[in-house]
C-alpha cells in the first residue's frame, strides 16, 4: 500500500511521533492507522511524543576538545533527578562526542551513535526514563588550543556550567584559568567589537537620563556619559574585566602575559532562557480533591 503524506500528518497529529517513526508506523502496518498506532505504543513512541510537551529546564552540559576543536552540547531533562542518573550522563558523553564531527544541532540529531540518529536515541532514552529530554543547543569553538572547564560538575566533563576558551598560541595552564573566571562572571561578550549593539544603545539611554538628572551643563554629561560607558565596556566584556584571581590586570593582560590571545569563549548554563513552569503543589491537591 502506499504511504501518502496525509497519512503520516494524521499519525502524527494523533500521536506526537516523528515523521520517519510514524511513516515507519505505517509501512509495518500497510497503512491501518489503528494499527500504527499501536504499534508507536508498543515501540515507546507515542508515549515518548506525549512528554514533548513538557518544560524540560533541568539536564546537563557537557564539554569536550578533541585537539584544536572544544564543543559544548546543552540536554535537558524535567528534573534535576535524571540529571544525576547514570544512564542519562552516558548518553550526555556519548551525544557531546558526537557533536566534535558536526556543526550544528539538526546534524547532531542526524549523526549516528551506535547505529541510530541520534534524535532516536534521544526518543528511545525519554521512552525508557519517563522524562521529556531536549537536544537545545551546541557551540564549538577552534584555536591553536583549547582549554575546558565544568562548574558543578556531575562527573567528568558535565555539569550545570560548561566553558570552553580557544586561544591562539600554546597555553600553559591560562586557559583553564581564564575558562573559570568566565564561569564565574558571564560576560557578555569577548571584546567591544563583540558585543550586542542593542545592548550597549539600551545602557547608553539609561547612563544618558541618570546624567542628566545632575543638571550639569551638555558638556559635562558627555564626559561623564563617556567615562561610565567605558566602565560599562571593562565590566560586560571578557578582555576588558578584572581577573578574578589577579584584580590588578584584566583577562586580556594576563593573557598577554601568558603569551596567549583570547580567539573565542562559550559559557553554556543549563536552563538559560528557558521559561520554567512555577508549580502551586497546594493547588494542585486542591483540584485532585474538588
Amino acid at each position: 500500500m502506499t504511504i501518502t503524506a496525509a497519512m503520516v500528518k494524521e499519525l502524527r497529529e494523533t500521536t506526537g511521533a516523528g515523521m520517519m517513526d510514524a511513516k515507519k508506523a505505517l509501512t509495518e502496518n500497510n497503512g491501518d492507522m489503528e494499527a500504527a498506532q499501536d504499534w508507536l505504543r508498543t515501540k515507546g513512541l507515542a508515549k515518548a511524543a506525549k512528554k514533548s510537551g513538557r518544560v524540560a529546564a533541568e539536564g546537563l552540559v557537557g564539554v569536550a576538545v578533541d585537539g584544536t576543536k572544544g564543543v559544548a552540547v546543552e540536554i535537558n531533562s524535567e528534573t534535576d533527578f535524571v540529571a544525576k542518573n547514570a544512564e542519562f550522563q552516558s548518553m550526555v558523553a556519548s551525544i557531546t562526542n558526537v557533536a566534535l564531527g558536526v556543526s550544528d544541532v539538526d546534524a547532531l540529531n542526524a549523526a549516528q551513535l551506535n547505529g541510530s540518529p541520534v534524535s532516536t536515541v534521544l526518543t528511545d532514552a525519554i521512552a525508557k526514563i519517563g522524562e521529556n529530554m531536549t537536544l537545545r543547543r551546541m557551540a564549538t569553538v577552534e584555536g591553536d588550543s583549547v582549554a575546558a572547564y565544568v562548574h558543578n560538575a556531575a562527573t567528568e566533563g558535565m555539569g550545570k556550567i560548561g566553558v570552553l576558551v580557544a586561544l591562539k598560541g600554546t597555553d600553559s595552564g591560562i586557559g583553564k584559568q581564564i575558562a573559570m573566571h568566565i564561569a564565574a562572571t558571564n560576560p557578555a561578550s569577548l571584546s567591544q567589537a563583540d558585543l550586542d549593539p542593542a545592548l550597549i544603545e539600551r545602557e547608553k539611554s539609561v547612563l544618558t537620563e541618570q546624567a542628566r538628572e545632575s543638571g550639569k551643563p551638555e558638556a559635562v554629561i558627555e564626559k561623564m556619559i563617556e567615562g561610565r560607558m567605558k566602565k560599562f565596556f571593562e565590566e560586560v566584556t571578557l578582555l576588558g574585566q578584572k581577573f578574578v584571581m589577579d584584580p590588578d590586570k584584566t583577562v586580556a593582560e594576563v593573557a598577554s602575559d601568558a603569551g596567549v590571545e583570547v580567539l573565542a569563549f562559550i559559557r553554556m548554563e543549563v536552563g538559560e532562557g528557558i521559561e520554567k513552569k512555577e508549580e502551586d503543589f497546594a493547588a494542585e491537591v486542591a483540584k485532585l480533591q474538588g
